[in-house]
């Protein structure tokens, strides 16, 4: 008996070993295999140039990037932005068969706001990066204002295109794009925001591929006593998280005839400091169709007033929480889906902030809903004015004080439509928004004190 229990001991302990054995074994092989993938990342199917400007040929040496970047298809709300995929009837000049709700509808304010400029016609909700050339192309405010080429810089991949009309000189491509007519300067382009527009194709590291930001980032740092600044070469990799994101989310304008895209930073990025230079330069988006005021429309400003917040402040980049870093596999990737971090909490902000996405999500929106309720004040007082300005036009325009009432109106409606614009509802820098619309309700008052002195 006790040979035959000696005999069951030795062959499970036999048992055991080999078991044990071959669990090492596969771990060990397992490591090994996610350290190989670790370190390629990427298999070179397809040879990419600096003129590849399809994201589908980068797609198949990057399929995970590439999977991702398919999804910015997706429409889906957060409390103050994002879209729903409403059916369209497609017709001869516009083959959508879904767009995005009006901001015009939501909140009809905004037609008063922009009476006489296109905005008033078509405004809709941003859809994701796959849709930018296409919604460009067939918005309304390209039947109620003639547009140059210039918009293309934010809304199509433009690098190759750019390179092509200047010759191989980036800057004298960019120059001879703004001034074409919008439609022609289209037939140059077919991608929207593709990988070549953010990484170069040898080694994809993050550059800058837009001569209007290398400028405006020059004038900004020549502000602060750094002359000669070269994006591409100063900027450390995780400002370029940023920058290649402020290449387009920034506010501008249209500079002379010719139509040069330029961001307004000479004196700093704040929207007092932008509304000073446009002052100091004459600019003027258009003469208000009710009112008759000078006035600017503000331009989705999200790297300025990201530029004032505390995510700023502490060195977080645009990318680290609308393009957060997963797992796939033993590999890091970032994340090219680009949404909102309230629709990726745990991704975005949860690597930082170590609390519930519930209550993540319940503080974004506290912030937001005082922003808007600040926001509401500002446009109903501002709506106020115009209609006033409007009803005196007729017997009070000519005089001093109907004039300065008219450049109230102006301030305060940049003030106002600098948070309006950008698409955070203030949570990029809530402190700074909502000083921009106290001042937009102050100057509102300055305006209605002054139109009360002309009568």
């Amino acid at each position: 008996m006790k040979l035959e229990g000696n005999r069951k001991f030795f062959w499970l302990a036999l048992l055991a070993s080999a078991l044990i054995t071959g669990i090492l074994v596969y771990l060990i092989t397992d490591v090994a295999s996610k350290k190989q993938e670790a370190q390629t990342p990427y298999l070179q199917t397809t040879v990419i140039t600096d003129e590849t400007d399809d994201p589908a040929l980068w797609g198949q040496n990057f399929p995970h990037h590439w999977a991702m970047y398919l999804m910015t298809v997706d429409q889906q709300r957060t409390r103050f932005g994002g879209s729903e995929a409403l059916p369209y009837l497609p017709t001869e000049k516009d083959p959508r068969t879904q767009v995005s709700q009006s901001r015009l509808d939501e909140d009809p304010r905004l037609k008063v706001m922009w009476a006489g400029y296109a905005f008033a016609k078509d405004f809709r909700e941003e859809r994701g990066h796959a849709y930018m050339f296409m919604d460009q192309q067939y918005t309304e405010r390209q039947q109620a204002a003639k547009q140059p080429g210039t918009c293309l810089n934010c809304h199509a991949s433009t690098y190759v295109f750019m390179k092509k009309l200047g010759a191989g000189d980036l800057v004298k491509g960019f120059e001879k794009m703004n001034q074409l007519p919008y439609f022609e300067a289209a037939k140059g382009v077919t991608h929207p925001v593709s990988c070549i527009d953010c990484h170069t194709p040898q080694t994809m590291k993050l550059r800058v591929t837009r001569p209007a930001l290398m400028e405006g980032l020059r004038a900004l740092k020549a502000s602060e006593g750094k002359p000669g600044y070269d994006v591409n070469r100063d900027a450390s990799p995780q400002e370029m998280r940023t920058y290649v994101c402020a290449q387009c989310h920034v506010e501008y304008y249209f500079k002379g005839a010719e139509k040069r895209l330029t961001f307004p930073w000479v004196k700093g990025l704040r929207a007092d400091q932008i509304l000073a230079y446009y002052d100091e330069v004459g600019h003027k988006d258009w003469s208000h169709a009710t009112s008759a005021a000078p006035v600017l429309k503000a331009q989705h400003p999200e790297f300025e007033l990201y530029s004032q917040g505390i995510h700023a402040r502490s060195g977080v980049a645009c990318a680290d929480c609308h393009m957060p870093y997963k797992r796939v596999g033993a590999m890091k990737l970032t994340d090219h889906h680009v949404q909102s971090p309230v629709l990726n909490l745990a991704n975005a902000c949860q690597t930082c902030h170590r609390w519930p996405e519930a209550e993540l999500k319940a503080r974004v929106e506290q912030i937001q809903d005082r922003v808007y309720e600040v926001r509401g004040l500002a446009m109903d007082a501002l709506v106020q004015l115009i209609n006033d300005l409007g009803q005196a036009k007729a017997s009070q325009e000519g005089r001093p004080q109907f004039a300065q009432a008219q450049q109230f109106q102006r301030q305060a409606q940049f003030y106002l439509d600098f948070v309006e614009a950008e698409n955070s509802m203030g949570f990029h820098a809530p402190s700074e928004a909502l000083r921009l619309l106290g001042h937009s309700l102050d100057l509102t008052r300055k305006g209605q004190q002054a139109l009360a002195a002309a009568r």
